[in-house]
């Protein structure tokens, strides 16, 4: 269960990660609410699952989600790029936290 909360927990991430993009500097009322509510959510939510995951791997796994994620918003919402550079990036990431999964 506490992988599930894990992995919900960088959804909310990426959330607030892109949500920040829509505040214009803390400058708009109501994308602000819903990201400091997404930081909230992710905050706790890691919180709860460090209660039995370690703590370099739950971090790094909440990092890489929000990373990874946020990644793809940028292509899809902004145009981001899709070098293959930056994709062979991603592709890296998340490697690693699949070999941290199963070290756990």
């Amino acid at each position: 269960m506490s992988w599930i909360i894990l992995f919900l927990a960088g959804l909310f991430e990426i959330g607030w990660a892109v949500g920040l993009k829509f505040t214009e500097g803390f400058t708009r009322p109501i994308p602000t609410l819903l990201t400091v509510t997404a930081m909230l959510a992710s905050l706790g939510l890691l919180g709860l699952a460090m209660k039995e995951l370690p703590l370099g791997t739950a971090y790094a796994v909440w990092t890489g989600v929000g990373a990874i994620g946020t990644v793809i918003a940028g292509i899809l919402l902004f145009g981001e790029s899709t070098s293959l550079l930056r994709l062979g990036s991603v592709l890296l990431v998340c490697i690693g936290l699949l070999g941290l999964k199963l070290s756990h």
